[in-house]
């Protein structure tokens, strides 16, 4: 990991991430993309990127958030297996 890079974990496994970026963009870099099980099943990814569209979900330390504007932080736990659509 360079200087200039933070770690984070994405669904159980450790990721490098650059500092500055959003959750939504270190999803793309670093795993397919999707955040979150649409309720038939089907991966669901950022769409808007401003956070209307609400498709960003995650849980990230355990909270529900939009993956589209919440930035990466150090030692943060982003889960989007487990999101669900009920709070």
């Amino acid at each position: 990991m360079n200087t200039n890079s933070i770690p984070i974990t994405l669904d159980g496994k450790v990721h490098p991430v650059p500092m500055g970026i959003t959750v939504a963009a270190a999803l793309s870099l670093r795993s397919d993309g999707t955040t979150r099980d649409s309720v038939q099943g089907e991966r669901r990814a950022a769409f808007c990127g401003m956070g209307i569209c609400q498709e960003c979900r995650v849980l990230i330390n355990g909270q529900r958030r939009l993956a589209c504007q919440t930035l990466c932080a150090s030692g943060m736990v982003v889960d989007t297996r487990s999101c669900g659509e009920t709070p």
